[in-house]
Protein backbone atom coordinates (compact mmCIF):
# COMPACT_ATOMS: atom_id res chain seq x y z
CA UNK A 1 0.00 0.00 0.00
CA UNK A 2 1.82 3.32 -1.05
CA UNK A 3 1.98 6.03 1.96
CA UNK A 4 -0.04 9.38 1.03
CA UNK A 5 1.05 13.00 2.52
CA UNK A 6 -1.53 14.57 3.92
CA UNK A 7 -1.60 18.51 4.47
CA UNK A 8 -3.99 20.69 6.18
CA UNK A 9 -6.40 22.63 4.73
CA UNK A 10 -10.16 23.53 4.30
CA UNK A 11 -10.85 20.21 4.64
CA UNK A 12 -12.56 18.69 7.65
CA UNK A 13 -9.74 17.67 10.25
CA UNK A 14 -8.76 14.18 10.86
CA UNK A 15 -10.48 14.44 14.11
CA UNK A 16 -14.03 14.93 12.37
CA UNK A 17 -16.16 11.93 13.33
CA UNK A 18 -17.09 10.81 10.17
CA UNK A 19 -13.07 10.82 8.78
CA UNK A 20 -12.80 8.59 12.30
CA UNK A 21 -15.57 6.47 10.52
CA UNK A 22 -13.64 5.96 7.41
CA UNK A 23 -9.85 5.71 8.61
CA UNK A 24 -11.40 3.23 11.27
CA UNK A 25 -12.75 0.99 7.50
CA UNK A 26 -9.66 1.66 5.96
CA UNK A 27 -7.79 0.07 8.93
CA UNK A 28 -9.92 -3.13 9.25
CA UNK A 29 -9.90 -3.75 5.42
CA UNK A 30 -6.17 -3.08 5.28
CA UNK A 31 -5.82 -5.83 7.63
CA UNK A 32 -8.46 -8.42 6.53
CA UNK A 33 -7.40 -8.13 2.82
CA UNK A 34 -4.38 -9.23 2.99
CA UNK A 35 -5.66 -12.14 5.48
CA UNK A 36 -6.85 -14.40 3.88
CA UNK A 37 -7.91 -15.27 -0.04
CA UNK A 38 -10.86 -17.91 0.70
CA UNK A 39 -14.14 -17.57 -0.68
CA UNK A 40 -16.03 -16.06 2.11
CA UNK A 41 -13.07 -13.39 3.09
CA UNK A 42 -13.42 -12.35 -0.19
CA UNK A 43 -16.82 -12.01 -0.13
CA UNK A 44 -16.57 -10.37 3.08
CA UNK A 45 -14.23 -8.38 1.87
CA UNK A 46 -16.65 -6.91 -1.08
CA UNK A 47 -19.17 -6.16 1.89
CA UNK A 48 -16.61 -4.02 3.59
CA UNK A 49 -15.97 -2.01 0.61
CA UNK A 50 -19.72 -1.52 0.48
CA UNK A 51 -19.73 0.12 4.34
CA UNK A 52 -16.88 1.64 3.22
CA UNK A 53 -17.97 3.62 0.14
CA UNK A 54 -21.41 4.75 1.87
CA UNK A 55 -19.39 6.20 4.33
CA UNK A 56 -16.60 8.50 1.98
CA UNK A 57 -20.09 9.70 0.16
CA UNK A 58 -21.65 10.23 3.67
CA UNK A 59 -17.91 12.29 3.77
CA UNK A 60 -18.15 14.09 0.15
CA UNK A 61 -21.48 15.36 1.04
CA UNK A 62 -20.24 17.25 3.45
CA UNK A 63 -20.11 21.37 3.24
CA UNK A 64 -16.85 21.94 3.78
CA UNK A 65 -15.68 19.11 1.25
CA UNK A 66 -17.81 20.28 -0.96
CA UNK A 67 -16.83 23.73 -0.88
CA UNK A 68 -13.29 23.13 -0.91
CA UNK A 69 -13.70 21.14 -3.79
CA UNK A 70 -16.35 23.55 -5.84
CA UNK A 71 -13.00 25.71 -5.10
CA UNK A 72 -11.23 23.75 -7.20
CA UNK A 73 -9.03 22.93 -4.32
CA UNK A 74 -6.35 20.29 -5.43
CA UNK A 75 -7.26 19.84 -8.73
CA UNK A 76 -4.50 17.38 -10.13
CA UNK A 77 -5.29 14.81 -7.60
CA UNK A 78 -9.02 15.44 -8.51
CA UNK A 79 -8.40 14.67 -12.18
CA UNK A 80 -6.12 11.43 -10.91
CA UNK A 81 -8.75 10.50 -8.86
CA UNK A 82 -11.73 10.63 -11.60
CA UNK A 83 -9.58 8.80 -14.06
CA UNK A 84 -8.48 5.81 -11.69
CA UNK A 85 -12.20 6.15 -10.83
CA UNK A 86 -13.06 5.27 -14.52
CA UNK A 87 -10.99 2.53 -15.03
CA UNK A 88 -12.31 1.32 -11.02
CA UNK A 89 -15.86 1.51 -12.51
CA UNK A 90 -14.39 -0.31 -16.20
CA UNK A 91 -13.10 -3.37 -13.38
CA UNK A 92 -16.15 -3.61 -11.63
CA UNK A 93 -18.00 -4.21 -14.53
CA UNK A 94 -15.50 -6.65 -15.58
CA UNK A 95 -15.67 -8.43 -12.22
CA UNK A 96 -19.30 -8.83 -12.67
CA UNK A 97 -19.06 -10.37 -16.08
CA UNK A 98 -16.39 -12.92 -14.94
CA UNK A 99 -19.14 -13.74 -11.84
CA UNK A 100 -22.05 -14.12 -14.35
CA UNK A 101 -19.71 -16.66 -16.60
CA UNK A 102 -18.57 -18.71 -13.68
CA UNK A 103 -22.06 -18.70 -12.19
CA UNK A 104 -23.31 -19.87 -15.44
CA UNK A 105 -20.83 -22.64 -16.17
CA UNK A 106 -22.06 -24.02 -12.42
CA UNK A 107 -25.44 -23.63 -12.96
CA UNK A 108 -25.01 -26.03 -16.72
CA UNK A 109 -23.28 -28.26 -14.71
CA UNK A 110 -26.02 -28.66 -11.96
CA UNK A 111 -28.47 -29.13 -14.32
CA UNK A 112 -26.35 -31.72 -15.74
CA UNK A 113 -26.20 -33.49 -13.07
CA UNK A 114 -29.64 -33.22 -12.26
CA UNK A 115 -30.35 -34.76 -15.71
CA UNK A 116 -28.05 -37.62 -14.65
CA UNK A 117 -30.26 -38.90 -11.85
CA UNK A 118 -28.77 -36.10 -9.42
CA UNK A 119 -25.80 -38.63 -8.71
CA UNK A 120 -22.92 -37.48 -11.06
CA UNK A 121 -22.18 -35.15 -14.13
CA UNK A 122 -21.06 -36.90 -17.10
CA UNK A 123 -17.71 -37.02 -18.21
CA UNK A 124 -18.44 -34.48 -21.16
CA UNK A 125 -20.23 -32.17 -19.16
CA UNK A 126 -17.14 -31.78 -16.51
CA UNK A 127 -14.65 -31.26 -19.53
CA UNK A 128 -16.97 -28.57 -20.34
CA UNK A 129 -16.99 -26.83 -17.33
CA UNK A 130 -13.39 -27.10 -17.05
CA UNK A 131 -12.74 -25.53 -20.88
CA UNK A 132 -14.96 -22.87 -19.24
CA UNK A 133 -13.11 -22.44 -16.62
CA UNK A 134 -10.20 -22.28 -18.64
CA UNK A 135 -11.48 -19.50 -20.83
CA UNK A 136 -12.36 -17.43 -17.81
CA UNK A 137 -8.80 -17.99 -16.54
CA UNK A 138 -7.38 -16.11 -19.90
CA UNK A 139 -9.57 -13.36 -19.65
CA UNK A 140 -8.62 -12.56 -16.17
CA UNK A 141 -4.63 -12.95 -16.71
CA UNK A 142 -5.23 -10.78 -19.66
CA UNK A 143 -7.02 -7.88 -17.94
CA UNK A 144 -4.92 -8.19 -14.94
CA UNK A 145 -1.31 -7.66 -17.00
CA UNK A 146 -3.05 -4.88 -18.79
CA UNK A 147 -3.58 -3.71 -15.00
CA UNK A 148 -1.15 -0.85 -14.85
CA UNK A 149 -0.27 0.43 -11.27
CA UNK A 150 -1.86 3.15 -9.64
CA UNK A 151 -0.33 6.76 -9.43
CA UNK A 152 2.02 6.94 -6.76
CA UNK A 153 1.62 10.68 -6.10
CA UNK A 154 4.44 12.44 -3.66
CA UNK A 155 2.58 15.31 -3.62
CA UNK A 156 0.80 16.84 -0.33
CA UNK A 157 -2.74 15.81 -0.46
CA UNK A 158 -5.08 16.62 2.10
CA UNK A 159 -6.66 14.40 4.09
CA UNK A 160 -9.77 13.37 2.09
CA UNK A 161 -6.93 12.98 -1.18
CA UNK A 162 -5.39 10.51 0.86
CA UNK A 163 -8.40 8.54 2.29
CA UNK A 164 -9.80 8.16 -1.60
CA UNK A 165 -6.70 7.20 -3.16
CA UNK A 166 -6.41 4.38 -0.29
CA UNK A 167 -9.76 3.64 -0.68
CA UNK A 168 -9.27 3.41 -4.42
CA UNK A 169 -6.00 0.94 -3.78
CA UNK A 170 -8.19 -1.41 -2.12
CA UNK A 171 -10.60 -1.42 -4.16
CA UNK A 172 -8.29 -2.54 -7.03
CA UNK A 173 -6.57 -5.17 -4.55
CA UNK A 174 -9.90 -6.39 -3.60
CA UNK A 175 -11.25 -6.89 -6.92
CA UNK A 176 -8.38 -8.73 -8.42
CA UNK A 177 -8.37 -11.41 -5.69
CA UNK A 178 -11.79 -11.75 -6.87
CA UNK A 179 -10.90 -12.17 -10.10
CA UNK A 180 -7.90 -14.76 -9.29
CA UNK A 181 -10.50 -16.82 -7.31
CA UNK A 182 -12.99 -16.85 -10.19
CA UNK A 183 -10.32 -18.13 -12.08
CA UNK A 184 -9.14 -20.95 -10.01
CA UNK A 185 -5.55 -19.81 -10.71
CA UNK A 186 -4.57 -20.67 -7.38
CA UNK A 187 -6.28 -24.37 -8.10
CA UNK A 188 -3.61 -24.40 -11.37
CA UNK A 189 -2.10 -27.87 -10.68
CA UNK A 190 -2.83 -31.07 -12.63
CA UNK A 191 -4.43 -33.22 -9.82
CA UNK A 192 -6.17 -30.18 -8.62
CA UNK A 193 -7.61 -30.20 -11.83
CA UNK A 194 -8.57 -33.37 -12.60
CA UNK A 195 -9.95 -33.51 -9.04
CA UNK A 196 -12.94 -31.76 -10.68
CA UNK A 197 -13.98 -35.17 -11.45
CA UNK A 198 -15.05 -35.79 -7.71
CA UNK A 199 -15.72 -32.14 -6.79
CA UNK A 200 -18.62 -32.44 -8.47
CA UNK A 201 -19.76 -35.87 -7.68
CA UNK A 202 -22.93 -34.31 -5.55
CA UNK A 203 -25.08 -31.50 -6.35
CA UNK A 204 -24.72 -30.12 -2.90
CA UNK A 205 -21.52 -29.34 -3.02
CA UNK A 206 -22.25 -27.60 -6.82
CA UNK A 207 -25.24 -25.19 -4.86
CA UNK A 208 -22.44 -24.29 -2.35
CA UNK A 209 -20.33 -23.01 -5.35
CA UNK A 210 -23.73 -21.18 -7.05
CA UNK A 211 -24.71 -19.25 -3.52
CA UNK A 212 -20.62 -17.92 -2.99
CA UNK A 213 -20.45 -16.87 -6.65
CA UNK A 214 -24.05 -15.20 -6.62
CA UNK A 215 -23.26 -13.35 -3.09
CA UNK A 216 -20.36 -11.89 -4.62
CA UNK A 217 -21.92 -10.92 -8.32
CA UNK A 218 -24.61 -9.22 -5.74
CA UNK A 219 -21.91 -7.56 -3.90
CA UNK A 220 -19.91 -6.56 -7.08
CA UNK A 221 -22.83 -4.40 -8.08
CA UNK A 222 -23.49 -2.80 -5.02
CA UNK A 223 -19.76 -1.89 -5.31
CA UNK A 224 -20.26 -0.25 -8.83
CA UNK A 225 -23.11 1.55 -8.09
CA UNK A 226 -21.10 3.08 -4.90
CA UNK A 227 -18.22 3.92 -7.39
CA UNK A 228 -20.11 5.54 -9.75
CA UNK A 229 -22.00 7.44 -6.92
CA UNK A 230 -18.50 8.31 -5.63
CA UNK A 231 -16.87 9.68 -8.64
CA UNK A 232 -20.10 11.71 -9.93
CA UNK A 233 -19.78 13.68 -6.55
CA UNK A 234 -16.58 14.47 -7.28
CA UNK A 235 -17.27 15.67 -10.76
CA UNK A 236 -20.14 17.69 -9.87
CA UNK A 237 -17.49 20.00 -7.87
Amino acid sequence: MAAFHTRSNSFPSQSHPVMDVVEDHLCRLKSSESASTSTTSICANLDSLRDLHEDLNNLIQMPSVQQALSKGEGENWVNELLEESLRLVDLCGFSRDVVCLTKESIQDLESAIRRNGGEKATRDHILAYVASRKKINKMVNKCIKNLRSLNQNSTPLPAIGTMLKETEALDFSVLKSVLILLSGEKEGSKQRSWSLLSKFAQTKRVHSEVEQVTAAENLCSLNIHKSRKGMDNITLK
